[in-house]
């Protein structure tokens, strides 16, 4: 690893993705990126302007994700898998934040639809690309190389490891 920017490993969603979909692409590093500030829309992948906007769309959904482990309704009824971990006050506190980042979620989501749509009407099709990894490039572009099969496998087997771990109460912490 050393030589290499920590900006380079690959997100644990686009792992087994091709290069495009790694972190190197959708965070923006000025000091590396030639482009900036005159090519802010342009490129493949996302582009420098798309990378900020994806940058706090990620973080904000992983936002509730985390506080939803905590949190618990007004009643007890319906509670966190951590909720037992944490005071009744510090899960009251997160249940409000949980409730109101909700309203930011949509915000940043209409937002990156708002992109879309705006590429769209540029006459560049983004959708069929996303789901597809398969784009119309110009002449001359580089070729992707694909991600690494095993680590989008590891990364599934944590996930499952983690989310196995959460529902079993979190132990040894949990109750």
């Amino acid at each position: 690893m050393r030589g290499r920017d920590p900006a380079d490993l690959p997100l644990a969603v686009g792992s087994g993705r091709k290069l495009h979909s790694q972190v190197q692409q959708l965070l923006p590093r000025p000091w590396r990126d030639p482009r900036l500030p005159s090519g802010w829309l342009a490129g493949i992948g996302h582009n420098p302007l798309g990378g900020i906007s994806l940058t706090p769309l990620l973080a904000d959904t992983a936002l509730p994700a985390g506080l939803g482990l905590i949190a618990q309704d007004e009643d007890g009824i319906y509670a966190g898998p951590l909720a037992g971990l944490v005071s009744s006050d510090t899960s009251d506190r997160a249940t409000a934040i949980h409730e109101v980042n909700f309203y930011i979620l949509l915000a940043l989501i209409g937002l990156h639809v708002a992109a879309i749509l705006f590429y769209r009407l540029r006459g560049r099709s983004l959708v069929m690309p996303m789901i597809t990894g398969k784009a119309v490039l110009p002449r001359g572009t580089a070729p992707m190389r694909p991600g690494h099969w095993w680590v989008a496998l590891l990364c599934l087997a944590v996930a499952i490891g983690v989310t196995r771990w959460f529902i079993a109460g979190a132990p040894p912490f949990g109750p």
